[in-house]
């Protein structure tokens, strides 16, 4: 799928504000669109951790919880800055979820200064997240705000 249908398909979903099931059907609409994009999910900032919400993958991550600051996704939702990760092999940051993950970006969902949640993708090839993806998906997360 391109970026522009994706984002499309992403806001005639936000404009049906079906609370329920919205953020499980972006997560759907971003994992079933990319072929790159091996796991997506969205975690919550919860006072001091992150908390898994809607994901999608082959299997489950054991991190459901992540304190902030730990791991890129602590460090993206400390910062409030993307991370992309070229070779989690490289990265001393990156918790261990899957063993074909390869790289992972993530984006933190912010209203204002406040970090309200994270979009957290992984991929199984090297290298896989661009410019275009940071864009793309930064957008998503401003998109998705006013929905967490």
């Amino acid at each position: 799928m391109e970026y522009i249908a994706a984002e499309q398909k992403i806001q005639h979903l936000l404009q049906q504000q079906r609370k329920g099931e919205l953020l499980q059907q972006i997560v759907d609409v971003l994992y079933e669109g990319f072929e790159k994009y091996s796991w997506v999910g969205i975690y919550h900032v919860r006072e001091d951790e992150l908390i898994l919400g809607p994901w999608r993958g082959v299997q489950a991550t054991e991190h459901t919880r992540i304190p902030l600051g730990r791991g890129v996704c602590g460090a993206a939702a400390t910062s409030g800055k993307t991370e992309v990760v070229d070779d989690v092999s490289q990265d001393t940051r990156y918790l261990s979820c899957f063993v074909t993950t390869r790289s992972e970006i993530v984006v933190p969902i912010k209203r204002g200064q406040r970090i309200l949640g994270e979009i957290d993708i992984d991929s199984e090839e090297p290298a896989a997240f661009n410019a275009d993806d940071v864009v793309f998906l930064e957008k998503v997360a401003d998109m998705l705000s006013p929905h967490i």
